[in-house]
C-alpha cells in the first residue's frame, strides 16, 4: 500500500469493473476505506474479488448491492456507510450503461431507450449525490467525482441517447457544484475512449478491437486511455484539489482536435 494522503473514506458506484473497480484500488491504495456499490449476478463475483483485494491490501472494503436508478436502494447505500465508516468524505459516480445505435438511425432510438440510459446515467447519479450530500457535508472536505464522457462535450459517442445523458451530466456538475457549495465540491471527469469501459461489456470482442483501433488512429496521441489513468484523476479531483470544483476535466487523448 502507498503512504497513506489525507486518509478518509470513499463510496465509488459502479465498482465492479472498468473505471468504477480502479477508483476503488487508487483510493484503497491511499489508505482510504471503500464501499464498492454492485448491481446484478453478472458482476457480483467481480466486486466481491475487488473488495476482497481491497482488503488483502490493508484498506477496509464494504461491498453494497445497489441499483442507482432506485432511490431507496441510494439512501440506504449512503446510511450502510454512515452505519460501517462513520463518514463520507468522497462519493464517485461510476456506474453508467449504453448500448451502440448510430446516431442517424433516429427510427433504432426510441423513448424507451432514452429514458433507461437517462435512468442510471443521469437521475441514478443524482440520487446518489443527493443520499450522500449530508455525509459529504459533515465530512468538511466532501468532494463529488462524476463520470462524464467526451461525448457529452462534443455529441459523438455510443449513441444520441449516450451524448446527451453525459451532457447533462455536465450541466447537472455545474448546477451541484454551485448549490453543495461550500461544504462540498463538485468536479467531472470527462474520457474518451478507455480501454475496459462501457464499450467492452457491450459489444463482441471483433467490434470492439475495432473501436479501439478507430480511437488509436483518431485521437492526436495515438493511444486510448487505461482505467488507472481516469482513476488517479478522480483521485486527485476528490482528495488532492481543494480549489476545484464545477470543472469537467477533458481525458481523450487528444480526440477533441480532430
Amino acid at each position: 500500500m502507498r503512504e497513506a494522503q489525507h486518509s478518509g473514506v470513499c463510496l465509488v458506484s459502479g465498482s465492479a469493473s472498468g473505471i468504477g473497480a480502479a477508483t476503488a484500488l487508487e483510493y484503497a491504495a491511499h489508505g482510504w476505506q471503500v464501499g464498492v456499490m454492485n448491481f446484478g449476478d453478472a458482476t457480483r463475483n467481480a466486486a466481491e474479488s475487488l473488495a476482497a483485494q481491497i482488503e488483502a491490501g490493508g484498506a477496509a472494503a464494504l461491498l453494497l448491492e445497489c441499483d442507482v436508478r432506485n432511490d431507496s436502494a441510494c439512501r440506504a447505500a449512503a446510511s450502510a456507510m454512515r452505519e460501517r465508516f462513520g463518514r463520507l468524505d468522497v462519493l464517485v459516480n461510476s456506474a453508467g450503461t449504453t448500448r451502440f445505435i448510430p446516431h442517424a438511425d433516429l427510427e433504432a432510438l426510441d423513448g424507451d431507450e432514452f429514458r433507461r440510459i437517462y435512468d442510471v446515467n443521469l437521475i441514478g447519479l443524482y440520487q446518489m449525490t443527493r443520499a450522500c450530500a449530508g455525509l459529504l457535508r459533515e465530512s468538511g472536505r466532501g468532494a463529488v467525482v462524476n463520470l462524464s464522457s467526451l461525448a457529452g462535450l462534443v455529441g459523438k459517442g455510443s449513441s444520441a441517447a449516450y451524448a446527451a445523458s453525459k451532457g447533462a451530466v455536465n450541466a447537472l456538475t455545474l448546477s451541484m457544484a454551485r448549490a453543495l457549495a461550500p461544504q462540498i465540491r463538485v468536479n467531472a471527469i470527462a474520457p474518451g475512449m478507455v480501454d475496459e469501459g462501457l464499450p467492452a461489456h457491450v459489444l463482441g470482442a471483433e467490434d470492439y478491437a475495432k473501436v479501439l483501433q478507430m480511437n488509436v488512429e483518431t485521437s492526436a496521441l495515438k493511444r486510448f486511455a487505461a482505467p488507472a489513468e481516469i482513476a488517479a484523476m478522480a483521485w486527485f479531483l476528490g482528495a488532492c484539489a481543494p480549489s476545484m470544483t464545477g470543472s469537467v476535466v477533458l481525458m481523450d487523448n487528444g480526440l477533441h482536435l480532430l
